[in-house]
């Protein structure tokens, strides 16, 4: 039987920034106007819509699949297939949301065609826009991406696609590097990103940043200044024993289900599920 996904009620607590289904406008609108906005990583068809009628305004599908759901040690393994994959579940199980699709490591960086090629595909899935990592020098390719019709969120601070480069999980934008990632962010404006993710950026710069540019700046470790936050959803939701100290763990559903699933074994054992209720005879 299929499943069919019925269109969310457009109430206060589901609309978020726009009335009905979020735009690249409304997130320049909820810039300006000084309204937070909201974003979390989804990875799938079960999660998704649960995000979206709770009134999160943006989806990223993020290649953070490839720690949270594959079971990689880095994002560099993900592959085009995978985010093709995560994208097309997310998308078709939301209606409001705006979704976002991060490019993988090796599919955009050296040449605006084969960026065009990899983020198409992700379009064609139901994708809303693009996330892709780096600064000045993929403005070439922001540039050509967005003349082409794909709206482009940016990233910059520390990109986890870049660790092994960057040394590991560092804070970004101190000292000699704060105006390489101000020219940096200069540049992705001119190339025409309407968004860019800050991610472990000093929160005096991040705000500094969100002062100065046209683009809405979605900060992770970056400060309560920015125009709106992400955060990786099995984080934000207590599933993993570990989180950055950039974290603040709103539930605790890792261990509600290690709960539910030993209530589950326990029952199965003493033979007291399936009970009355749950079968039936003839």
């Amino acid at each position: 039987m299929s499943r069919i996904t019925p269109e969310p009620a457009q109430t206060p607590s589901t609309t978020g920034i726009a009335p009905g289904r979020v735009r690249i406008h409304h997130i320049a609108q909820a810039k300006a106007l000084g309204t937070p906005i909201t974003m979390l990583t989804a990875y799938d068809a079960l999660t998704a819509p649960i995000f979206e009628a709770a009134g999160v305004d943006m989806l990223l599908v993020g290649d953070s699949y490839g720690n949270v759901v594959l079971g990689h040690s880095s994002t560099i393994p993900v592959t085009l297939d995978d985010m093709e994959r995560a994208t097309a579940s997310v998308c078709r199980s939301v209606h409001r949301v705006m979704v976002v699709a991060d490019l993988p490591f090796g599919t955009y960086e050296d040449d605006p065609r084969r960026a065009f090629d990899s983020a198409a595909r992700l379009m064609r899935v139901g994708a809303h826009a693009v996330k892709l990592e780096g600064g000045a020098q993929r403005a070439p390719i922001i540039r050509a991406l967005v003349d082409a019709g794909i709206p482009v969120c940016a990233h910059v601070g520390y990109t986890p696609q870049s660790e092994n480069l960057l040394g590991g999980p560092r804070m970004q934008g101190r000292g000699d590097s704060r105006e390489r990632l101000l020219a940096d962010i200069r540049a992705l404006e001119e190339a025409g990103a309407f968004a860019v993710v800050l991610e472990m950026v000093p929160a005096s710069l991040a705000a500094e940043i969100t002062a100065a540019t046209t683009m809405a700046t979605i900060g992770i470790g970056a400060g309560p200044a920015t125009d709106g936050q992400v955060l990786v959803s099995s984080d934000m939701a207590g599933m993993t024993e570990w989180v950055p100290s950039f974290v603040r763990r709103f539930g605790e559903l890792g261990a509600a289900l290690e709960s539910a699933t030993r209530d589950y074994v326990e029952s199965v054992r003493a033979r007291a599920f399936p009970g009355e209720g749950n079968y039936r005879d003839e």
